[in-house]
């Protein structure tokens, strides 16, 4: 005779819980009923399958805690990045093609294309106009921090500007010539496609199955929804940019569990402002 034991509106739920009994050799079924998906068990093993169940939760919910990067967002670099962004725009001015900053600097498709790369990198340091930086700035702050959290400053911020740079330059090659753009937004998404890659990174490492593992994934997915397809935007440049960084992320994130060491992250910190500088000094240095 069999006894209920639990009783779920998910179905996929009620399968987990019959994967969990058979594991440790307690059977049971499963069936639909007016109240949702009951799970039900021999009455000799009820006492059994009820301690198999909590055990299995129980070192569940370790595992998601064990996957979810950082809570301890790297507010400082978040910040670090957003006052940047607001210094450097009192520096250039709101977008004016006459002026050198956006003469020399802005991800000019056409320019990219005939070789001067560093534009890709440069443009995300321009604005068009004080809402423009003041948006980025905000949205740098949020998942710039975040992610720095997950993978250390260093790490971060070099893969969030390699990946920004990796959109502007497959958008670039998408437009052609006759296609020109400027802003941080770009690698923005790059972050939010590095901290989707990195969550379900941790969470398959950690053993969650299927939905819950994909979970980073489809809220990353949703932001850039939300956030990166409004009208007078960019659009391919914010879908670049996030599918950029969700790639690179992957190897990064598979790499190392936890943030890598302090030498390491100090490293690619500083390679990532070297490289900054450099293409601006390329591209204030290049010929008009």
């Amino acid at each position: 005779m069999e006894v209920p034991i639990r009783v779920t509106d998910a179905e996929a739920v009620a399968r987990e819980w019959l994967l969990a009994l058979a594991s440790m050799g307690v059977s049971g079924t499963v069936r639909r009923a007016a109240e949702g998906f009951v799970l039900s068990v021999p009455s000799g093993q009820a006492e059994r399958a009820a301690a198999v169940l909590a055990t299995y939760e129980s070192e569940n919910r370790q595992r998601v805690q064990r996957a979810a990067w950082s809570a301890r967002a790297d507010v400082r670099a978040g910040l670090s990045v957003s006052v940047a962004l607001l210094a450097f725009f009192l520096v250039t001015g709101p977008r004016d093609p006459a002026v050198v900053w956006f003469e020399r600097g802005s991800a000019d498709a056409e320019r990219i294309l005939a070789g001067e790369l560093w534009r890709a990198i440069t443009a995300l340091t321009l604005h068009a106009d004080l809402n423009h930086v003041l948006s980025n700035a905000v949205a740098g702050a949020l998942f710039v921090s975040v992610a720095c959290g997950a993978l250390g400053a260093g790490v971060g911020l070099a893969l969030i500007l390699v990946s920004g740079a990796g959109g502007n330059l497959v958008n670039a090659l998408l437009h052609g010539s006759h296609h020109v753009s400027v802003g941080a937004s770009t690698a923005v998404f790059a972050a939010v496609g590095v901290l989707g890659s990195t969550g379900f990174v941790r969470r398959r490492s950690a053993g969650l199955p299927g939905r819950r593992a994909w979970l980073p994934i489809a809220a990353a997915f949703a932001l850039l929804a939300m956030l990166g397809m409004s009208q007078h935007t960019d659009v391919w440049a914010h879908f670049f940019g996030f599918a950029v960084g969700s790639i690179a992320a992957l190897p990064v994130a598979k790499a190392s569990r936890a943030p890598a060491a302090a030498p390491v992250q100090w490293a690619l910190g500083g390679a990532a402002l070297a490289l900054l500088l450099g293409c601006w000094m390329a591209s204030l240095g290049a010929p008009s």
